[in-house]
């Protein structure tokens, strides 16, 4: 891992960018700590999904300069029927909270290049706008929302969703996306807010490509 991390280097890339990397910390540790000694200098992303112990990112202070991590819902109910993790939000929210304690404000290179700090990343879905916006609520509430940056994405789509998830089975609308975007400047959040047009099935990976 030390090597593709150097070799990423090499190739000019900005990051490393460790996706759902939660159950790898320890190598993760240690690559970090050989690439260093062997001339790593660009910063290491933590893209995580947001269920997150507390104590995982104590473990990466010193190692993730930037987190990229979502929260998902607040509602113990709607987090219990799309991802079987009743206390979902709670654990995102004191991961957050650890997260910036670990890193500090949002600090970019003159290029506008992130170079440390933490992206909060939310994804509105079809009939939870009002549940998308008790988790701003609450996030300004928590934590100072100066020290971070809020991305907002309306990219969902409907494909893949079961049929058990009936009400899941559309886009969601631009009066629901430009509600919680709306919403979000209201509260003083600044970021990112994604194109209405990034939900379409063009940006979704060919899943079944048989790989030799």
């Amino acid at each position: 891992m030390a090597e593709i991390m150097l070799s990423l280097q090499e190739q000019k890339a900005h990051n490393i960018n460790l996706v759902s990397p939660t159950q790898f910390v320890p190598q993760i540790i240690s690559s970090i700590n050989i690439a260093r000694k062997h001339g790593l200098k660009i910063p290491v992303v933590y893209n995580t999904g947001g269920y997150e112990r507390v104590e995982t990112i104590k473990l990466l202070h010193g190692y993730a300069d930037i987190y990229l991590t979502d929260i998902k819902y607040f509602d113990d109910s709607i987090c219990e029927k799309y991802s079987h993790a009743k206390d979902y939000f709670l654990h995102a929210l004191n991961a957050v909270k650890a997260m910036i304690e670990s890193v500090g404000e949002c600090e970019f290179d003159d290029s506008g290049m992130m170079r440390k700090g933490v992206i909060i990343r939310h994804l509105v879905l079809p009939n939870l706008k009002n549940d998308s916006k008790k988790i701003l609520s609450v996030l300004k509430d928590e934590i100072d929302i100066s020290k971070v940056k809020l991305s907002l994405m309306s990219q969902f789509t409907p494909d893949f969703t079961e049929d058990k998830f009936k009400e899941l089975k559309r886009k969601i609308t631009t009066l629901e996306y430009q509600s919680v975007v709306d919403y979000a400047y209201e509260l003083g959040f600044e970021g990112y807010m994604q194109d209405k047009t990034s939900a379409s099935d063009k940006f979704v990976p060919e899943f079944n490509i048989n790989t030799l």
